[in-house]
C-alpha cells in the first residue's frame, strides 16, 4: 500500500517540476498550457512522460523536451527520465487549463 502512496507523491513532484518550465513564447507553464499528455511512473522510478508541442514547427522543439527531462531527473526520487513527443492528438487550445485560459485573457 504504502508503494502507491510512494508513487501519487512522486506523480506530485513530477507536476510540480512540470509546472516550473514554461513555453518561451506563452508565459504559461507547459501543464497548465496542456502540452503535458501523460506521466508514467515504473516500480523503478522510471518515469516516461508523453507530451506534445503547440505546433510540428515550434522554435523550442529541440530544447523544450531536454529541460523537461533534466529537471525530472534532478528529482532524487528518479532513477530515470524519458520524454517522448507525439502529435496524436494535436495540441489545441482546448487542452488548457481554466487558469491558463484565464492568464492569456481567454475567459
Amino acid at each position: 500500500m504504502s508503494e502507491a502512496i510512494d508513487t501519487a507523491e512522486l506523480g506530485e513532484k513530477i507536476v510540480n517540476v512540470l509546472k516550473s518550465i514554461y513555453d518561451p513564447e506563452i508565459p504559461v507553464d507547459i501543464y497548465e498550457l496542456g502540452l503535458i499528455y501523460d506521466v508514467f511512473v515504473n516500480e523503478d522510478n522510471d518515469v516516461k512522460i508523453l507530451m506534445t508541442l503547440t505546433t510540428p514547427n515550434c522554435p523550442v522543439a529541440e530544447t523544450l523536451p531536454l529541460e523537461v527531462e533534466e529537471k525530472v531527473k534532478s528529482l532524487d526520487e528518479v532513477k530515470g527520465a524519458e520524454v517522448e513527443i507525439t502529435f496524436d492528438p494535436p495540441w489545441t487550445q482546448d487542452l488548457m487549463s481554466e487558469e491558463a485560459k484565464l492568464e492569456l485573457g481567454m475567459l
